[in-house]
């Protein structure tokens, strides 16, 4: 057995992990990462956030290709297998793993591939290949993300049962399809398989698809998924699923029976904590795998922090790289430490969706005068241009002071176009206005040109009200 000091050693090379060695070494740390892939990326770049935006892209450009009447011109519809699409995801993964080995390398991390465990507070066993190496540590970051949650009575080594991991191993193109669970995930692969022509059954436990968004926002998501063809099935839970060589079935509490070629489960996520030795530190997951931190990324366990997927909420790319930063921030003792609670939330469904802040349904229960400023794409030079007309901007301020206090997108690139809205509402003050909007000027034609609109309708409406 080898054995190696480090001031901090991380488990898990995603978002966070990477994001919390790269801060420490960058500060004069010795680290060291731990990642049981082959390669370094961690579930984002090899199982999520990568793969599943990859094919969404590849996805959005067949269903450009068979709408557009210039191309129209050159031939019938083109009809594309899911493995095909399934090409662009595996080349852009090669690219990230490349460019994250580089980052580590550059940065003089060590990288050791294989399981860890802790064994104690101040060491982790690193079980590879070829050999056990024992990682000594002053301190030390779990950033190990998430896993599919695979609950006991679905069979799941079913050649026709798939989770959103093991989907990304498909290799054929069903005609009929079940999703179980339609929250971000599940509406996601939605998405991209009806825009494979698949048809498209979405079991939702819940009465609103993905409840947390804006309900206008969210109706607009349902409207669109059911005109390409997807069955919403709200209120649903399912009793039981079986499956033989031809299809997979899945019995309703409600009484009702589904049939499809093929299932995709996606409800819900659990933390990867299995087998990591933590009752060697005394923490203890929650039921669904998760760690409980404090408001530092620190466990009940002083040294011991935890970022990314495996803390919950939010379990988003852009949240996990961020926490990761400022969990080594806090551990280095170190200024500019910030508790990530202000995250823009970006669902890349076709049409996707972005928003920023409370909703509509918030605001109302909270009593907050407030007011709306929408700008519909289909009324934009720049939306008309290139084709991409569905969708509008959302914009909730407060009637009397005019601050910004929610921003909702849905449409074509709404996960980029929130962003110009997020840095002001995020500025101190008077500077957080809506006048912002109607007193600078926009280029044009831009998407961006949406924040005028919306915001000189909602002043418009504002002022008559006030007046």
């Amino acid at each position: 057995m080898a054995d190696y000091d480090y001031d901090l050693v991380v488990i898990g090379t995603g978002p966070a992990g990477e994001a919390a060695a790269i801060n420490a070494a960058k500060l004069g740390r010795k680290v060291a990462v731990v990642e049981m892939r082959d390669q370094v990326g961690g579930g984002c770049a090899h199982k999520g956030t990568i793969p599943s935006k990859a094919l969404r892209h590849s996805v959005k450009q067949i269903i450009e290709f068979n709408t557009n009447p210039m191309f129209r011109v050159i031939g019938e519809p083109k009809n594309f297998s899911f493995p095909q699409v399934l090409k662009t995801a595996s080349e852009v993964i090669a690219k990230q793993v490349m460019l994250h080995t580089q980052f580590y390398a550059r940065n003089r991390v060590d990288v050791f591939f294989g399981r860890a465990r802790f064994l104690d507070l101040n060491n982790i066993e690193v079980l590879g290949n070829d050999a056990i190496e024992n990682l000594r540590f002053d301190q030390a970051v779990i950033a190990t993300g998430s896993s599919p949650y695979e609950p006991e009575d679905v069979d799941f080594s079913h050649p026709r049962i798939y989770t959103s991991d093991t989907v990304l191993n498909l290799e054929h193109t069903p005609r009929t399809l079940i999703i179980y669970g339609a929250g971000v995930i599940g509406s996601e692969y939605a998405s991209i398989f009806a825009g494979l022509g698949v048809k498209v059954e979405l079991v939702d436990n819940r009465a609103n698809l993905l409840e947390f968004l804006d309900v206008e926002i969210s109706d607009s998501l349902s409207y669109h998924l059911r005109n390409n063809g997807v069955r919403i099935r709200h209120n649903e839970t399912y009793k039981s699923v079986t499956a033989d060589d031809t299809s997979v079935s899945m019995e309703l509490e409600s009484g009702k029976r589904i049939r499809a070629d093929m299932l995709l489960f996606c409800n819900g996520r659990s933390g990867n904590t299995k087998d990591l030795g933590l009752e060697n530190l005394s923490i203890q997951p929650t039921g669904r795998g998760h760690l409980t931190i404090d408001k530092h990324y620190q466990t009940n366990v002083e040294g011991i922090y935890a970022a990314g997927d495996v803390v919950g909420w939010p379990s988003l790319a852009s949240a996990a790289y961020d926490q990761g930063r400022s969990a080594a921030t806090d551990l280095l003792g170190l200024p500019g430490f910030r508790f990530v609670d202000d995250v823009p939330t970006g669902i890349y469904t076709i049409p996707e969706i972005s928003s920023l802040g409370k909703t509509e349904e918030q605001l109302t229960e909270e009593k907050v005068p407030y007011e709306v400023g929408q700008a519909f794409f289909k009324d934009l030079a720049h939306a008309q241009i290139s084709g991409e007309v569905v969708g509008m901007l959302k914009i909730l301020f407060n009637r009397e002071t005019y601050e910004i206090l929610g921003i909702h997108c849905f449409g074509d690139r709404a996960s980029e176009i929130i962003h110009i809205g997020q840095a002001i509402m995020n500025q101190k003050g008077d500077a957080n206005t809506i006048e912002y909007f109607v007193n600078n000027t926009f280029n044009f034609p831009t998407m961006a040109e949406a924040y005028r609109v919306a915001a000189q309708l909602g002043l418009n409406r504002a002022r008559q009200v006030n007046n």
